[in-house]
């Protein structure tokens, strides 16, 4: 009860007794003494083996918490138990958290922008696969097959030179309008904000080396480069959520913490 009655500070995550004006680690102003939000609780209290969501980032006031003490917790826009009305990325009912034989899943419930989790170690991607770095959304695709043939007139097409491609990265635009496309280099690809293969030098949330793509046999693999905010992934269906994931669901940045 004592840890459910504590603000999370944005900047250094440490626990802040509601009332207090600042940070007693870092010194960050806190919303409560001038605003007076509460905690949002779903029961009396954590329970054992229970999980709360704390918003670290997001539309939403960052250190509210969600206790989800019931078997299903609805998550969306204007449907849910949990709802996120400032969020235009979140759907009317987008994802629901849920208790079966003990552990705690997370499920997409058809949603537009999706539901996201926060890389732990390296993951295969399979074609059509979503993933974000930085504010970036990408898409995995498999290189299409070329065959270089002449025309009618058995003339070949001038063109640049050409190595073989194994896959592709597809940055997704607003609207879902494909933007950059790069494919990758002797099987690697590597995105972050300078000297990448995918560069994107005005996004304060990417580092400096983020995440890359790799060949590993007959597989494609996903690997965090010990980014400062982490990449995501988007679940397909339902995905067990353990102590200390983060989730995205639509800006909405959530840590899963489960007593």
């Amino acid at each position: 009860m004592e840890q459910a009655r504590h603000y999370i500070c944005p900047s250094c995550y440490s626990q802040v007794p509601l009332g207090h004006k600042f940070c007693g680690k870092c010194g960050t102003p806190t919303p409560f003494a001038e605003s007076g939000a509460q905690v949002k609780y779903f029961g009396a209290m954590q329970v054992p083996g229970r999980a709360r969501l704390i918003i670290i980032r997001g539309e939403e006031m960052e250190g509210l918490s969600f206790h989800l003490n019931a078997e299903q917790h609805p998550v969306g826009r204007t449907d849910g138990v949990i709802l996120f009305n400032s969020d235009p990325w979140v759907s009317p009912k987008h994802a629901n958290f849920y208790y079966r034989e003990g552990k705690l899943f997370v499920r997409d419930e058809n949603s537009t922008n999706g539901v996201y989790i926060r890389l732990r170690e390296p993951i295969i991607l399979n074609p059509g696969d979503l993933f974000m770095a930085g504010e970036q959304l990408f898409r995995f695709e498999l290189a299409e097959e070329i065959e270089d043939i002449p025309d009618g007139q058995d003339t070949y097409f001038f063109h640049s030179p050409w190595e073989k491609r194994t896959f592709k990265i597809v940055q997704i635009l607003e609207g879902g309008i494909d933007g950059i496309q790069v494919h990758d280099k002797g099987g690697e690809l590597t995105i972050g904000r300078d000297d990448c293969d995918m560069n994107f030098y005005d996004d304060e949330f990417m580092s400096l080396r983020h995440v890359k793509i790799k060949t590993v046999g007959q597989k494609f693999e996903l690997e965090d480069l010990g980014s400062k905010n982490g990449s995501f992934v988007r679940i397909r269906g339902e995905q067990a959520v353990l102590h200390g994931d983060y989730i995205l669901i639509g800006k909405e940045v959530l840590r899963v913490e489960i007593v």
